[in-house]
């Protein structure tokens, strides 16, 4: 099926550094406790941080041929991902074992009870390489991408889903959801999500009630590393237009996906490799093949502006990228007019 989609009068955007992300799950954990507490949503993450190279969350969603929309621009359902396999479960934990023990000669340590087979975050710092020579990692916090051309809109019967005129958020009506997931199959980026308690479908809403107030997601407000930048594509002062189409450095997750995803990444650097004799060979550790098959060609224009512009500004010329991406006043890093308030401090 396929729906009009109207053209959203602004579109709400977010911008992530992914040099200043330092993994410690802040974002995931705000966006956990203020939306998805509810039994049916224990494996729901509308916002989680992998561990990049790694299978992802659920796994294997980096996957080109998941699903998305083909070259006609006709929506691609691929597969439910498995609760064992995919998502995994929450696992049950032997605390009264290990609390009992504690005045035991021998103590018993804490342990899932059962065999665990995958998680969030289960290959956390994994990465790939030798150490020292070229081992690497970095950190991929997602959510939804609020695309241009949402494929889960499209493969929704009931038109339950709807992106927003005002600001352009994707939203799942749910007295019209009958959870069928055909939304699930046709998302990618796998940021839907089946609440099976109360059978329906759920999803990231951009922190809605906030952004309306001018204040911004609670997953970019508590980042401690103020990696995230939230305004409007349009706004010519604001940070992401500057990053995006100014600059260039901001880019998408896989947009050969078709979506036109509205959450953008700074690339990672990396640090040279190592010869055998522990000197830099001037190569960088994270293969540029590998963040291309993430981010596509624009990868590589984005990499050599950031390197330029680092220069300069270790020779001390200014640098209006670098003095933005440092975010020395982390108020600048949103911007949400005309309703623009200030953030609680």
């Amino acid at each position: 099926m396929k729906y009009d989609i109207p053209k959203s009068d602004r579109q709400v955007s977010m911008v992530l550094d992914l040099n200043k992300c330092l993994g410690c799950q802040t974002c995931s954990v705000a966006c956990k406790k203020m939306w998805n507490t509810d039994a049916g949503t224990d494996y729901a993450y509308w916002n989680n941080v992998e561990t990049m190279p790694g299978k992802g969350f659920p796994a294997d969603i980096h996957d080109p041929d998941t699903a998305g929309r083909n070259l006609a621009g006709e929506t691609k359902r691929g597969k439910l991902p498995s609760i064992d396999t995919g998502y995994g479960r929450a696992w049950k934990f032997n605390h009264q074992e290990a609390l009992a023990s504690t005045a035991q000669p021998v103590k018993v340590w804490i342990k899932p009870k059962e065999e665990v087979k995958w998680g969030p975050n289960f290959d956390e710092d994994e990465g790939k390489g030798n150490y020292p020579k070229d081992n690497h990692y970095f950190y991929l916090p997602r959510l939804c991408n609020h695309c241009t051309h949402p494929a889960c809109l499209d493969a929704c019967p009931r038109a339950a889903i709807h992106k927003r005129k005002e600001d352009g958020i994707v939203l799942v009506n749910q007295d019209k959801c009958h959870g069928y997931r055909f939304c699930v199959e046709a998302c990618p980026y796998k940021k839907v999500y089946y609440d099976h308690v109360r059978q329906v479908s759920s999803k990231c809403i951009f922190c809605l009630p906030r952004v309306e107030e001018g204040v911004a997601p609670a997953c970019a407000r508590q980042c401690p590393g103020r990696l995230r930048f939230v305004g409007y594509r349009d706004d010519q002062d604001g940070p992401i237009w500057k990053l995006v189409e100014k600059w260039k450095v901001a880019i998408p997750l896989h947009p050969e996906y078709g979506l036109g995803p509205n959450v953008f990444y700074v690339p990672p650097m990396s640090p040279p490799q190592l010869d055998d004799q522990g000197r830099p060979t001037g190569q960088p550790r994270i293969p540029l093949a590998y963040l291309e098959s993430l981010f596509g060609a624009a990868v590589k224009p984005a990499l050599d502006v950031l390197l330029a512009e680092r220069e300069k500004k270790k020779r001390g010329e200014p640098s209006e990228l670098m003095d933005l991406l440092i975010a020395y006043d982390w108020n600048d890093n949103f911007k949400l007019a005309p309703r623009h308030r200030e953030v609680l401090a």
